[in-house]
């Protein structure tokens, strides 16, 4: 028994008596799993980072990744203050 391992859920072939129709009734899906790349199996840390930069790099969304950025730059600008850091030096001296 692994520490960092994550336990998997029992799967079961039941199929309901008066179901008459496509794929499983108990399955539960994401309506966005059919276009995204990061989900599925665990595949650790550098896996999934790898996943991730690259669902990012194909995304077709321009303003997604406009907002990305602004929101990283915001976190960014918001650590520098909550560390007192000399912001001064970014702005030109008169």
């Amino acid at each position: 028994m692994g520490i960092f391992k994550t336990r998997q859920n029992k799967k079961y072939s039941y199929t309901p008596r008066h179901y008459k129709g496509e794929g499983s009734p108990y399955e539960i899906k994401h309506k966005f799993d059919d276009f995204r790349t990061t989900v599925g199996t665990t595949k650790g840390l550098k896996g999934k980072l790898n996943n991730a930069l690259e669902d990012y790099k194909n995304n077709t969304d321009e303003k997604a990744n406009k907002r990305v950025l602004i929101i990283i730059g915001v976190l960014i600008l918001l650590f520098l203050i909550f560390i007192e850091f000399d912001l001064s030096i970014f702005f030109p001296k008169n």
